[in-house]
């Protein structure tokens, strides 16, 4: 099994990328937010690889982070949900937004992204909302007490009626500005504050 692959991009585009490592070139598909971490073609680069062995073929999906790997793999652990469509849905939001909606039982917010429909939204609500929330402030602070202010944060932003993304977007930014605040309370006044 491959677990990363080292050498110098050859090709990107927002949905694969060409490494050649020992004189190969390999394929891997990856989500945007590896892509806009790439370097330029020509030099050298590391990604983590999933690596997808099926009847008709094999297939290499690479990630810039580990996170970004082990959202890949849960996702793609949902029945009815592929790899194509595990990548298509890591695309479409960032870590935090995406554990965030996926927590929150947002199925709207889930069934929105190109080619998830309703009943697969639910199913990844249903089977991943309590296996996202370490994932949700992963980004902003390492340390499990931070996520579970941030989390306790954004509950408290959306029941003063601000969105999901909204609530997120403002605890990030004050986590990002303040990385010493170290209550809820104090959280949600700051990002009450820069409103």
């Amino acid at each position: 099994m491959i677990v990363h692959i080292r050498g110098e991009l050859t090709e990107k585009s927002p949905v694969s990328a060409v490494v050649e490592a020992g004189g190969v070139g390999y394929e891997l598909f990856i989500p945007i937010s590896t892509y806009e971490k790439l370097p330029r073609t020509g030099e050298n680069v590391k990604l983590l690889v999933s690596h997808i062995v099926r009847e008709d073929g094999e297939t290499l999906f690479g990630f810039s982070t580990p996170q970004e790997r082990e959202m890949f793999t849960l996702l793609f652990s949902v029945s009815g949900v592929g790899p194509k469509s595990a990548l298509q849905i890591l695309s479409s939001a960032s870590l935090s937004e995406l554990a965030t909606s996926i927590s929150s039982s947002d199925v709207k917010r889930v069934s929105s992204i190109k080619g998830i429909g309703k009943k697969t939204a639910g199913k990844i609500c249903l089977e991943l909302k309590d296996k996202v929330d370490k994932f949700v402030f992963a980004s902003v602070k390492g340390s499990p007490l931070a996520s579970s202010i941030a989390g306790d944060s954004v509950m408290a932003l959306r029941a003063l009626g601000f969105s999901d993304e909204a609530s997120s977007k403002m605890v990030a930014d004050v986590f990002a500005s303040h990385p010493d605040a170290d209550t809820v309370e104090k959280v949600v006044k700051m990002a009450l504050a820069s409103r």
